[in-house]
């Protein structure tokens, strides 16, 4: 059932950013970045990982709400071969798009309470693909559900979100292929945020993300799933006024990573260490 969703809602990616180009953006944003890092792990696999890591990012605002799109391509060294016997680091493509319906813009009606700003209405995918030796993940998954804008300097997005994710993996140790499987619903906090701030004259943010990801049964091996935690955190430098650059077009930082149960293997169980990355990186971003 997945991927015929997931087919429609590709289609509604589409829809949206076609709607959102002719009515033109109220603003936008649009990065490229590196972050490197020597401690990422991987389930099943004892190793430290070194990653180097490129993305692309764009995130804009439209007539009645905001587009969010993020592709990362992971290159993995040979502590995670991209086959059996290979000396070749994985590769990995991993791609996020969500779109947010401001119900106030569309409504007319002012959602702000308490601590809210505002409230939304949030659908999108996530897919992966992976060369690696012991998974080769081919994951697609929506997700839709209501998102509370927190009235805070910057932004701070809260949403809880159902999740529909299927796989269809296959393993170069064993040669087998796994037909797609999906796993079952399941429901995700997630949290996004982007406050800026000041040390002395120094400007900074504290930017990132937190999903705390509920068990999703069984995977497609007859084992059962663990609840997920993934915390993506960092402090950004702007340095643009150091090179003469436009406010915000050049950021520095360190960024760490707290990942327990990695795609839902138990890092108590068999997936071991690996299923549990604390990592820390540096990361470079360069806006425009």
């Amino acid at each position: 059932m997945t991927h015929r969703y997931f087919k429609y809602a590709t289609v509604f990616a589409a829809v949206a950013t076609a709607g959102f180009s002719a009515q033109g953006a109220e603003w936008s944003d649009t990065s490229i970045g590196y972050r490197y890092g020597t401690d990422f792990a991987e389930p099943f696999n004892a190793n430290a990982i070194s990653k180097n890591i490129l993305n692309l990012n764009h995130v804009s605002g439209y007539k009645y709400g905001s587009n969010f799109f993020n592709v990362d391509l992971l290159l993995s060294d040979e502590k995670d071969p991209s086959s059996k016997g290979s000396t070749n680091g994985a590769q990995e493509v991993y791609v996020v798009y969500r779109n947010t319906l401001d119900l106030e813009k569309v409504t007319g009606k002012s959602f702000k309470a308490g601590p809210m700003r505002g409230l939304g209405l949030t659908a999108g995918f996530d897919f992966n693909t992976k060369t690696d030796a012991g998974y080769n993940s081919k994951k697609r998954m929506l997700v839709a559900g209501p998102t509370f804008m927190m009235d805070v300097p910057g932004f701070l997005n809260i949403g809880l979100l159902l999740l529909w994710e299927s796989n269809a993996p296959y393993s170069t140790f064993s040669g087998i292929s796994t037909p797609r499987y999906s796993y079952d619903t399941h429901p995700m906090l997630t949290l996004a945020w982007g406050i800026p701030f000041n040390v002395g004259s120094l400007p900074l943010s504290f930017e990132g993300f937190a999903n705390f990801i509920a068990a999703k049964g069984k995977n497609e091996f007859g084992v059962d799933t663990a609840a997920e935690t993934n915390i993506d955190m960092q402090v950004m430098y702007d340095l643009s006024s150091v090179l003469g650059a436009s406010k915000n077009s050049l950021k520095l930082g360190l960024e760490y990573q707290y990942w327990k149960n990695k795609f839902g293997n138990d890092s108590s169980g068999a997936a071991g260490s690996g299923a549990f990355a604390k990592t820390p990186m540096i990361r470079v971003e360069y806006h425009f």
